[in-house]
């Protein structure tokens, strides 16, 4: 169990549908409004009910002024990282730094390949997730005097002009959960960022943590230059209980407070399109959780002097 210093960030994880096209756009302004750090939605670029994802972010970082926009995670199969590094790095520009790059190897092949992508292993998978992310950074290091070359078994590119450069360093957050996925985390990765609804309990947290750190410490890394992020469920309730965030805010604070120092998380999402959850996660979870931790954090580092 560790804690690995990283501020706390709080924010929401919305579903682009397009029944009502700014719906989603109006729950990100609303999340911005309520405190939070971070507006992030799923792509599925097959899924015909949903919004272009990559288009919305565009739209919501224009439509707000503070929070940070991000995929939850991209889908890499069916968006080539060259041209996705200068989209990224063009939105962060003209949203004054407020683009972060959450990134997935794919896992739905068969609409994927009905789409045009190509259809890879589990191992395919997350060697071209390690290829679009050099891609990525070579796009990105627009200082370069040299054309950037990647000849990659799935994305290569052979002598590609550089830039533009995003406005801040971009963080690239890797969904994982597998140990091939999690040692790509630790080699070249920023940020961790699974969802606790796949795990059985918060023990596959210290696991997956060991995994990665081995990684990184091997890489010539430091285990804390990677957050650890987390999308999380729950439920708000008047009477505290037993179960991991089904209560009081009062309650979602202290465990999650617990997650940030026993556990390293530092950046938690909640998933769902309530407005009322979303006001409460902002204005409530995410003070009273910033407070715990900083306390606790003051007082260790008093007890160490």
């Amino acid at each position: 169990m560790s804690d690995y210093g990283h501020d706390l960030l709080f924010g929401t994880f919305l579903t682009p549908t397009n029944q009502v096209p700014h719906r989603a756009v109006q729950l990100a302004q609303l999340a911005e409004q309520a405190g939070l750090d971070l507006a992030t939605f799923q792509d599925h670029p097959y899924q015909a009910s949903f919004l272009d994802t990559w288009t919305l972010l565009s739209y919501v970082a224009a439509q707000t002024e503070r929070i940070h926009v991000s995929g939850n995670v991209i889908n890499l199969p069916l968006r080539g990282p060259a041209v996705l590094a200068r989209a990224a790095a063009s939105l962060d520009l003209l949203s004054g730094g407020r683009v972060e790059l959450g990134l997935g190897a794919g896992g739905f092949w068969d609409p994927i390949v009905a789409m045009g992508g190509e259809r890879l292993t589990p191992g395919e998978s997350v060697t071209a997730l390690e290829e679009g992310i050099d891609i990525i950074r070579g796009v990105w290091d627009a200082t370069n005097p040299n054309r950037l070359v990647v000849e990659g078994n799935h994305h290569r590119v052979v002598g590609a002009k550089r830039g533009p450069a995003p406005a801040h360093n971009i963080g690239i957050w890797i969904g994982a959960l597998k140990p091939r996925m999690l040692r790509l985390v630790g080699r070249k990765a920023d940020g961790w960022l699974p969802s606790l609804g796949y795990m059985r309990s918060l023990d596959e947290l210290t696991d997956s943590n060991a995994v990665i750190d081995e990684a990184a410490v091997k890489a010539g890394r430091h285990p804390n230059d990677i957050r650890r992020l987390i999308n999380i469920n729950g439920q708000f309730a008047d009477q505290g209980s037993g179960k991991l965030l089904v209560g009081p805010p009062s309650q979602w604070a202290e465990q999650l407070a617990a997650m940030a120092l026993q556990y390293g998380m530092s950046g938690f999402i909640l998933a769902g399109d309530d407005p009322r959850a979303i006001a409460q996660f902002g204005q409530e979870v995410a003070p009273m959780t910033r407070d715990l931790v900083a306390a606790e954090r003051s007082s260790s580092n008093t007890c160490g002097l």
